[in-house]
């Protein structure tokens, strides 16, 4: 006992010792005090353990430690409160830095969210804008619609008021045709009318472009009146308009063109050769059309022994011919009717026909004519009057609607761009709202002028023109506007009146756009045309894609001079790898200076020719000279196939060259073929350098022919006959990739089907994919 309260007296004493300290430190902050009340309990526990601890070792009960834990734990409460408050502090920080990314990261969705509603607002928006124009659109579409069939229903009804309006005392011009084969003068025959040289003016003497002449009334009673004395008619029409149509075959859409606008067809048909091919073509073309039609017999001054007699009527000047020349006269005459009967066409000569024959509508009258000396141009104005008078008279009572077609577009100095239009029936009025049909769809231009030649003269011949304010058809007319670069030719005119709905007249004029637009569709790959006029331009694309072998493809087409933006534009076919196609085809135009320099530099070349047929001929020589060319550089690459068994009676040198008689089993030998054994792993033999054919050298050895030939081994010259091969192995072209390649890129032509199906089994062969 008294051990034990010595210790106890001991510990008091021990604490007593640090009290000076305590009273050193400073208060505790409020906050300190509320931390040190907060952790107080757990505290007192953890010291509770640690004096626990040591009284046990001390061996010490628990009835003094609760009576002195309060006072001698008090500075490690302090001491923990303080650690406490330190850690708590930074855990408030870092707390505080969670929260405020936290924060963050919930504004900037928030944000996000608030403009995704935003572009959806606006999006919504843009819809229902969208929506409404669609619905607006479709309004005025249907509107539109409505408006132009209604303005349809009153043109029709117009229309037929008009055609119901018509009388038998009102007649238009007849539209007259001159068809024929090239030379049978169809324009001298004209020119006889007309007392002018058109002829002249053309190249090589051919029509080139459709020419429109206006014959007044005066001048046919004029040029009819000495027949007329006997004929005794009357002539009721206001004139005659006649369109020479180009007679060689390339033109044939513009004889199309030509014959859809006549009323009624001259085709001239030389008297010395008889019926020609084109002469065949326009008379079924006439008889399609239903078109009635006159045959002028014309160069009848060519008969043996002619005399002239000038611009009589025909029986006059058979009159006064000798005998033997009436008899050849009759006899050629018999000979074209024979011709015409074969095509199933009856004829005769017109004055022998019978009232019978002239109700016949199948019957053709015949007419001999002289172009030169004008025998018989009497005769055959005055007997088209009649027909048109007693035949067609239904058919040529002018009418009120406008009809109206394209025949050229052209650029005239001082005019500026021009549209020739053959006006069939209606006004055409200066001043008036007319629509054309062009590529990009109609165009409106107000007329600024209305141009016609002087009487008696054709549209292409420049003379003074003569100014209207107002057109009454028929007749050919040249129109000034503004924008009228893209019409197309061959397409109709209208023109928007007061009353009529301007999208209705827009739709019907570009309704035959169609059939146009396929003539003119280009390829990828090809030439570039150029012509003077959009209906040559067709004629020249016909002729190139339909009547060439093979067809020359068109990758580019123009009207008017080439310019130096014409020919960068057909230089890319260089580019392209197709250096042939980097050609223009100029067909009566002119070439800007720079545009012919800058050619040279970009290696474009330009072909220009008055006539087709010539433009043609240039093309295809420069296409068959440079096809040679390629053919001389590919023949190294080249091998043809060929399959050639070796005669073992005929061996004249065994080796460096071997030199053996050989039978072609199979394709072409040619010389420069390598050779080799396939059955031998594919020996190479060597190189045929001649071959001799009783005793005359040759380049080609085809199937079936025996030839002597040398072979060349450079590589191998100790390459024997008879050691590494013999008369049991045949020879074989040795073909690659490259060399088919190259065969079927430039000598296509040369090897046949049967050559080609040899190509196949040789791939076999060597494994050629």
């Amino acid at each position: 006992q008294q051990q034990q309260q010595q210790q106890q007296q001991q510990q008091p004493e021990k604490k007593e010792e640090p009290e000076p300290e305590r009273e050193a430190t400073p208060p505790p902050k409020e906050e300190e005090k509320v931390a040190k009340e907060k952790v107080e309990e757990p505290k007192k526990g953890d010291d509770g353990d640690e004096s626990g601890g040591d009284w046990d070792d001390d061996n010490s009960s628990g009835a003094e430690w609760d009576a002195d834990s309060d006072s001698d734990n008090d500075d490690k409460f302090d001491a923990l409160a303080a650690k406490l408050n330190k850690v708590k502090l930074e855990n408030s920080e870092e707390e505080d830095l969670i929260a405020m990314e936290k924060r963050k990261e919930q504004e900037r969705l928030r944000q996000i969210g608030i403009e995704r509603a935003e572009r959806e607002r606006i999006e919504a928006e843009k819809q229902a804008l969208i929506m409404a124009e669609q619905e607006e659109a479709d309004r005025k579409t249907q509107m539109a619609a409505a408006q132009r069939e209604e303005g349809k229903k009153k043109r029709l009804a117009q229309e037929k008021a008009n055609i119901e309006a018509r009388s038998r005392d009102d007649l238009r011009c007849p539209i007259v045709v001159i068809m024929g084969h090239v030379d049978t003068g169809k324009t001298k025959l004209l020119d006889k009318i007309r007392k002018t040289n058109v002829q002249e003016g053309e190249a090589g003497g051919i029509t080139q472009q459709i020419g429109a002449t206006f014959f007044e009334k005066k001048t046919l009673e004029q040029q009819t009146a000495k027949l007329n004395e006997t004929e005794k008619f009357k002539l009721d029409v206001p004139g005659m308009l006649v369109i020479d149509t180009p007679g060689h075959e390339s033109f044939t859409n513009l004889r199309s063109r030509g014959s859809s606008l006549c009323d009624v067809a001259i085709l001239v048909v030389d008297l010395m050769h008889g019926l020609e091919q084109q002469t065949i073509e326009s008379l079924t073309m006439l008889r399609k059309r239903g078109t009635p039609f006159v045959v002028a017999l014309n160069k009848v001054d060519r008969c043996y022994a002619w005399k002239t007699c000038k611009d009589m009527p025909i029986r006059d000047a058979l009159k006064e011919q000798p005998q033997g020349t009436l008899d050849e006269f009759r006899s050629r005459s018999s000979e074209a009717k024979l011709q015409l009967a074969e095509q199933g066409v009856n004829s005769n000569i017109y004055w022998e026909m019978g009232d019978d024959d002239w109700m016949n509508s199948d019957f053709v009258p015949l007419v001999p004519t002289s172009a030169i000396s004008g025998e018989g141009v009497q005769d055959i104005l005055l007997l088209l009057c009649q027909i048109a008078q007693r035949k067609l008279w239904k058919q040529i009572m002018w009418c009120a609607n406008l009809q109206a077609t394209v025949l050229e577009v052209k650029a005239i100095d001082g005019l500026g761009m021009t549209v020739d239009v053959l006006v069939v029936n209606g006004y055409l009025r200066e001043g008036d709202k007319a629509v054309f049909c062009t590529l990009d769809g109609p165009i409106v231009a107000e007329i600024r002028g209305l141009l016609t030649p002087p009487p008696s003269r054709e549209m292409r011949i420049k003379s003074e023109y003569i100014h209207h304010k107002e057109i009454k058809g028929a007749l050919g007319v040249k129109i000034i506007g503004n924008g009228l670069e893209k019409v197309m030719a061959g397409t109709p005119v209208m023109i928007v009146g007061p009353e009529d709905e301007e999208e209705d007249i827009k739709a019907e004029v570009m309704s035959d756009l169609t059939s146009l637009q396929d003539k003119l569709s280009t390829d990828k790959k090809g030439v570039m045309v150029q012509a003077s006029t959009l209906g040559a331009l067709e004629a020249l694309l016909q002729f190139l894609r339909e009547e060439t072998n093979p067809p020359i493809p068109v990758s580019n087409i123009g009207i008017g001079t080439i310019h130096k933006r014409d020919v960068t534009r057909i230089s890319i076919m260089n580019e392209k790898g197709c250096p042939e196609f980097a050609t223009i085809l100029a067909f009566d135009v002119p070439i800007e200076r720079d545009a012919r320099e800058h050619a040279n530099e970009v290696g474009v070349r330009i072909f220009t020719a008055d006539i087709i047929y010539h433009l043609f001929d240039q093309f295809t020589r420069f296409m068959e000279e440079l096809t040679e060319r390629r053919q001389q550089e590919a023949a190294a690459v080249a091998v043809f196939p060929s399959i050639v068994k070796i005669l073992p009676q005929h061996v004249f040198n065994q080796k460096d060259p071997i030199i053996v008689g050989a039978e072609v089993v199979e394709g072409i030998l040619k010389v420069g073929t390598p050779l080799c054994v396939p059955a031998l792993g594919g020996l190479h033999v060597g190189k045929v350098t001649s071959i001799e054919s009783n005793g005359k050298e040759q380049d080609t050895a085809r199937k079936g022919s025996s030839v002597a030939i040398k072979i060349v081994n450079e590589s191998n010259p100790n390459i024997t006959y008879g050691r590494q091969f013999d008369a049991s192995h045949s020879l074989y072209s040795t073909l690659s990739r490259a060399s088919i390649d190259a065969l079927k890129e430039n000598f296509k032509e040369k090897l046949e089907n049967e050559d080609w199906r040899l190509v196949v089994k040789l791939k076999k062969v060597f494994n050629i994919i």
